[in-house]
C-alpha cells in the first residue's frame, strides 16, 4: 500500500471484482487435478496445469487492481488498520493449518503407533491382528504399505534449505531496514537476495522429492510417514513458493518506487508471511527430519 493516508472518516468501498470467484475456480480445478493425477487419471494433469494457469492469472488481476487503487490515494487509516488486521488473521489461520498436520503426526507417532506396537487400552489389537508389528517410528504400518523405505535424514539438503530460509529471513530485515531508511538500493538488493534464496529452497525441495523417489523408496504411498512427509513438506514447499512470487511483485514495485519509509504495508505484509514461513519450516525441520 502507497500513497499519503487521508482522513479518516471516508470508508473506502471497491469496486465489484471478478478476482474472488475466479480464485475460487482456480482452486477447484487444483485440487481436483491433483486428486486425479495421485489416482492416475489422465486429464487431471491438465486440471491442474489449468489451475495453475488460472490462479497466475487472478494474482495477477487482483494484485493489480489494489496496486491501482493505493497508487490512486483512495486508501485511508481505516484501510491501512483492516489490512493488517486481515493479513494478522490469515496468517493466524495458516499457523493453525499447519498445527493440524503437526498434530496428526503426533497423534501417529505418540498414540497410534503405540496402540499398534501393543500398548494402552486399545493394545489388544496387537495380538489380534499385526503380532509381528514393531512399534519403530518411521513406519509405513503394519502392512508396510508401500514397501520397505528410507526416512530422509536431517543432514544435506534438509539441513542446507534450513540455512537458505534462516538466511532469507536476515536479507529481508535487510530489506526492511533500507527501506526505513529511505535507501531503495538496500531494498531492492535486499528483497533479490530473498527472492534468489527463496526460489533455490524450492529447487532444492525439489531435487529432494526426486532423490526420495528413486533412491529412498520413500512416496506419498509410504504410509503414514510418507503421507506426513509429502503433506507437511509439499504444502510448506507451496507456501515458499508463492511467498517468492510475492516478494517478486514487491520487488517490482520497489523498483518503481512505490513505497516510503512511512508507508509500506504490502512490503510489512509478505514480510510477516515470509519470517512465519521460516519459523514453519524450522518445526519441519526438527519434527519430520530430526526427531
Amino acid at each position: 500500500m502507497s500513497g499519503s493516508i487521508h482522513g479518516q472518516k471516508d470508508y473506502f468501498i471497491p469496486d465489484a471484482s471478478p478476482w474472488p470467484i475466479t480464485a475460487m475456480l482456480a482452486v477447484f480445478l487444483m485440487l481436483s487435478g491433483t486428486a486425479l493425477s495421485i489416482n492416475r487419471v489422465g486429464f487431471g494433469t491438465w486440471m491442474l496445469i489449468a489451475g495453475f494457469v488460472l490462479l497466475a492469472f487472478m494474482f495477477y488481476g487482483w494484485f493489480g487492481d489494489v496496486i491501482r487503487e493505493s497508487m490512486a490515494d483512495r486508501y485511508n487509516a481505516q484501510v491501512d488498520r483492516s489490512f493488517r488486521q486481515g493479513m494478522f488473521w490469515f496468517i493466524a489461520s495458516e499457523v493453525f493449518f499447519f498445527l493440524s498436520f503437526f498434530g496428526a503426526l503426533w497423534y501417529i507417532r505418540n498414540v497410534a503407533m503405540l496402540w499398534l506396537g501393543g500398548e494402552g487400552y486399545l493394545g489388544e489389537s496387537h495380538a489380534l491382528l499385526w503380532s509381528q508389528f514393531s512399534a519403530v517410528w518411521p513406519s509405513a504400518g503394519p502392512e508396510q504399505l508401500g514397501g520397505e523405505f528410507k526416512p530422509m535424514g536431517p543432514w544435506g539438503i534438509p539441513a542446507i534449505n534450513t540455512l537458505l530460509l534462516l538466511t532469507s529471513g536476515a536479507t529481508i530485515t535487510w530489506a526492511h531496514w533500507g527501506l526505513k531508511e529511505h535507501n531503495n538500493t538496500t531494498l531492492v538488493r535486499g528483497l533479490g537476495l530473498t527472492i534468489g534464496l527463496g526460489f533455490l529452497f524450492v529447487l532444492l525441495q525439489a531435487y529432494e522429492y526426486y532423490h526420495a523417489y528413486h533412491a529412498l523408496n520413500l512416496t506419498l504411498g509410504s504410509g503414514a510417514y510418507g503421507s506426513t512427509f509429502y503433506m507437511l513438506t509439499g504444502f510448506h514447499g507451496f507456501h515458499v513458493t508463492m511467498g517468492a512470487v510475492m516478494l517478486t511483485v514487491i520487488l517490482v514495485r520497489a523498483m518503481k518506487g512505490h513505497f516510503t519509509p512511512h508507508n509500506h504495508f504490502a512490503f510489512e505484509a509478505v514480510a510477516w508471511y515470509w519470517h512465519f514461513v521460516d519459523v514453519v519450516w524450522l518445526g519441519l525441520f526438527i519434527f519430520v527430519y530430526w526427531l
